[in-house]
């Protein structure tokens, strides 16, 4: 009986938390510009139906990057490693490494997720967003890169053969 009881007051709880309403904080975190890449990219390859999904692979060949207090280049050897399933999401992960203009490298990791999907309305949606993470010299002016969090909206330009990154820090 003590048991019956005791689920049945747990279940009355977790109902009351479900049907609960949560307010948003108000508090949200904010978002500074960081940078911007203008990256170019080499010829794609893929490889088509693996046990995971279709592999494709984009060299990264170069560019340019600048924001407040960083510019520099893209060094040419990383590459965007994407994994595509047939409900038309795609995770990638690119790595690569970027050159100041002062002579420092910082190594980049972004990971991301481009969604083609439907919304509630059942409309077409287009998702893609970043989460770079860097790994810059604890000791140089850019060691601020390696202790914060960054978001990342990739867009395509006309008349600039490869990826534009903007990113922002999470304050």
């Amino acid at each position: 009986m003590m048991k019956k009881l005791f689920f049945t007051a747990l279940l009355a709880a977790l109902t009351l938390q479900v049907n609960a309403q949560v307010e948003a904080p108000k508090d949200a975190p904010q978002l500074e510009f960081a940078l911007q890449l203008k990256v170019t990219l080499g010829q794609a390859f893929s490889i088509e139906n693996t046990q995971h999904g279709r592999r494709t692979v984009i060299p990264i060949t170069g560019g340019t990057f600048e924001g407040p207090g960083i510019k520099g280049t893209i060094v040419n050897g990383g590459a965007d490693y994407q994994l595509a399933n047939a409900q038309g999401r795609t995770e990638l992960e690119a790595i690569y490494c970027i050159k100041t203009d002062d002579g420092v490298y910082i190594h980049v990791r972004n990971r991301g997720i481009i969604a083609n999907s439907k919304d509630a309305n059942g409309n077409q949606s287009f998702y893609f967003r970043c989460a770079p993470t860097f790994e810059a010299p604890a000791d140089s002016k850019y060691g601020w890169l390696n202790n914060s969090l960054f978001l990342c909206a990739p867009s395509f330009s006309q008349g600039f053969n490869g990826i534009v990154l903007n990113v922002w820090k999470v304050k």
